[in-house]
């Protein structure tokens, strides 16, 4: 559901970059939605040896999405366990770390200005009065430090987002994920899904919603957000015995590792508008298509975005917002064990490689 216009958005972000580990390719698009709430990071490289993508599709207003496209990376470089190499762990706390950032006067405060031009206006204006006095700002902004202020009891933002997010260092692939956006990998031409879509009506998410006081009404949890796990949404996380992990809605991501091999051939994040319309390995199939004549990839994923946008809202499929992320991995890599075991047991055409969640 959502607002739509007459005639869709179709100017295109886009983006290419590289390193001597990976080529990326992003677009996204607003089509036919009224307002673009989704958003994206890229870096391939987040330190020497590691890159980073993410995708963030944003509801109830864009915010939040961009609040994670600004600093969901910074804080998986920032945590304690990066330094010692548990990178899972990192980026688990960094997920869980969005949403005590947007609290507070601080928090209040960020997301403002990352909101429309009043919002700005005022959260630039609440900076200079309340924020704290300091010799050196970046110790401020690394310490995210507490601001007293107006909104210094904000609980946080009513809105959410999506995250889904890859992360590579050496041979090794990290994806973690919190709602519907959804990362693949092409594997032999392939599609092996690396995460899974957090629906309400999952049967973990459904044991989880109903023990923290939530419930289900029509494949939504309490009748209105069709998420079961998100950053954001404060009102869904209000209950105070519970830890973050188990409220209705939550931010923990699936964490998902693999080790890569010289089968691979790319790797996709997107967000919903696209998966909406088309299966994995429908996507996975016109990438490789594409790939034969075109080697520029934020061409190819304007080419997806071009294909999965409606000819008109009457079904609704092919109208949402739309981001996608394309990346290849240059250097050849020998297959693991561990990896063959695991393609070996995926058997759907949209198959799923093994999650390690981190559920309850």
């Amino acid at each position: 559901m959502g607002v739509y216009l007459s005639t869709p958005k179709t100017e295109k972000f886009s983006e290419d970059g590289e390193n001597d580990r990976v080529r990326y390719g992003l677009a996204s698009m607003q089509g036919w939605r009224s307002t673009m709430e989704d958003a994206h990071a890229a870096y391939p490289d987040l330190d020497a040896s590691t890159s980073f993508f993410g995708v963030y599709d944003g509801h109830g207003g864009k915010v939040v999405a961009k609040f994670c496209a600004k600093y969901l990376h910074q804080q998986v470089l920032k945590n304690e366990a990066y330094a010692a190499g548990d990178i899972g762990t990192s980026v688990q706390r960094a997920f869980f770390r969005m949403d005590e950032m947007m609290r507070g006067q601080r928090g209040w405060r960020e997301l403002a200005i990352l909101g429309d031009k009043f919002n700005k206006f005022s959260g630039m204006i609440e900076g200079l009065i309340w924020s704290p006095r300091s010799g050196n700002s970046n110790d401020q902004v690394d310490n995210w430090a507490f601001e007293e202020g107006p909104h210094s009891d904000f609980s946080g933002p009513t809105s959410g987002s999506t995250a889904c997010v890859a992360v590579l260092r050496n041979n090794q692939l990290f994806v973690a994920n919190a709602g519907d956006s959804r990362c693949v990998i092409s594997r032999k031409g392939q599609a092996y899904n690396l995460s899974r879509d957090h629906k309400p009506d999952l049967e973990v998410e459904k044991e989880r919603i109903l023990k923290a006081g939530g419930f289900i009404h029509a494949g939504r949890v309490n009748g209105c957000l069709n998420l079961a796990r998100a950053i954001g949404d404060v009102e869904f996380k209000q209950n105070k015995f519970l830890p973050a992990e188990k409220q209705i809605v939550t931010a923990n991501p699936d964490i998902n590792t693999i080790e890569l091999c010289d089968d691979d051939d790319f790797l996709v994040l997107a967000c919903d508008g696209i998966w909406d319309c088309m299966s994995s390995q429908k996507l996975v199939d016109f990438i490789h298509e594409q790939l034969q004549y075109e080697s520029k990839l934020s061409v190819v994923c304007e080419r997806v975005l071009d294909r999965c946008l409606a000819p008109s809202t009457a079904t609704g499929e092919g109208c949402d917002n739309m981001t996608m992320v394309l990346v290849q991995f240059k250097k050849p890599i020998k297959c693991a064990s561990s990896s063959e075991e695991q393609s070996s047991q995926s058997k759907s055409a949209d198959n799923e490689l093994e999650i390690e969640g981190t559920q309850d």
